[in-house]
């Protein structure tokens, strides 16, 4: 039987093929496994991966490197994870520290986050993780922190509205994330380990400095096809509310609250779906049983009129209330 491999698969073995360190090897390999047509014709292919990826996980390890803790893994917490990218100075940890609780260390210096700083941000009645990265510069990052901007689920690019290098700062991201394969190339399809223009945000921080409307300006001009840019500032809140609301938009997440029949709903804690998920979905997700026991749902919300009986693909919205019969 033949595999019939698709393009996405062929340009995560490109990736392969052209991947410089073992963690990016891992993460094409990784990518290569989640794309592949699984079929019989696949299943020799399948177990090649497998094994390569096996072979490339032990490799290097050490009894030492096992117990060490890599500080770029960071397990996703909340409705979504946002990696925080930009160079020294541009006010990555000011804000984060303006929109979490988080301990960051706001200072002059450049490198003043050597580590990476994790924080959740408040959006109405979810949280969203931010993560605050180290700094890059002149094209290169950290050792590992590729692997952090590939599992997040939005990047958020920090430029510095108030230096005249802001231009500069935008395209030394976008060429830390080409050479690394982390953003798909023009014509590329991204996968699970690559990033498309509608995975990143770029956040213009130091908006109420002089001369930052000019500079705004200047790079809504010169801007990536498809990126979408906000500005704002830590001393105008409003602004900073504006991010949260742009956030949650960028993540394309949306709440979902049930309600047992011929009760309230309950408004306390939303169900986070993706969009375009459907009332299986979320059957999946209030219990693992309820999917094949699911006999309709009724929908308050985007549904043509209160309560109306839906079948389990049916899509849903934002803040939809949803009574599974089970």
């Amino acid at each position: 039987m033949p595999a019939n491999l698709t393009p996405q698969y062929r340009a995560a073995e490109d990736r392969y093929r052209r991947a410089q360190s073992r963690e990016e090897k891992i993460a094409a390999v990784e990518e290569m496994l989640a794309v592949i047509p699984k079929h019989k014709g696949t299943e020799h292919l399948q177990g090649d991966l497998k094994k390569r990826l096996s072979k490339l996980r032990q490799a290097g390890e050490t009894k030492a490197a096992a117990k060490t803790t890599d500080p770029f893994q960071i397990t996703g917490e909340g409705a979504g994870q946002v990696a925080l990218l930009g160079y020294p100075n541009t006010g990555k940890s000011a804000l984060v520290g303006a929109l979490t609780r988080a301990r960051v260390t706001v200072a002059e210096y450049p490198f003043a986050t050597p580590l990476p700083v994790t924080g959740m941000m408040s959006y109405e009645d979810i949280k969203i993780q931010l993560v605050d990265l180290p700094p890059v510069m002149e094209g290169e990052m950290p050792k590992g922190m590729a692997g952090t901007l590939r599992q997040a689920d939005l990047i958020a690019v920090v430029v510095d509205g108030g230096n005249d290098d802001c231009l500069e700062q935008l395209e030394g991201c976008r060429e830390v994330l080409n050479r690394r394969s982390i953003l798909a190339s023009p014509g590329e399809e991204a996968g699970p380990q690559v990033k498309r223009a509608d995975d990143l945000l770029v956040v213009i921080t130091k908006c109420d400095l002089t001369g930052a409307d000019k500079r705004r300006e200047l790079l809504r001009e010169l801007f990536p096809s498809g990126w979408e840019m906000i500005a704002v500032s830590i001393k105008q809140p409003e602004s900073l509310e504006r991010l949260r609301g742009c956030i949650f938009r960028r993540l394309r997440i949306l709440r979902v609250y049930t309600k047992i029949p011929g009760r309230a709903p309950d408004m306390s804690k939303p169900f986070v779906l993706k969009k375009g998920e459907t009332v299986l979905e979320l059957a999946e997700q209030v219990h693992r049983d309820f999917p094949g026991q699911l006999k309709q749902a009724k929908v308050w919300g985007s549904a043509k009129f209160p309560g109306q009986p839906v079948e389990k693909e049916y899509p849903l919205a934002d803040g939809d209330i949803v009574e599974l019969h089970v």
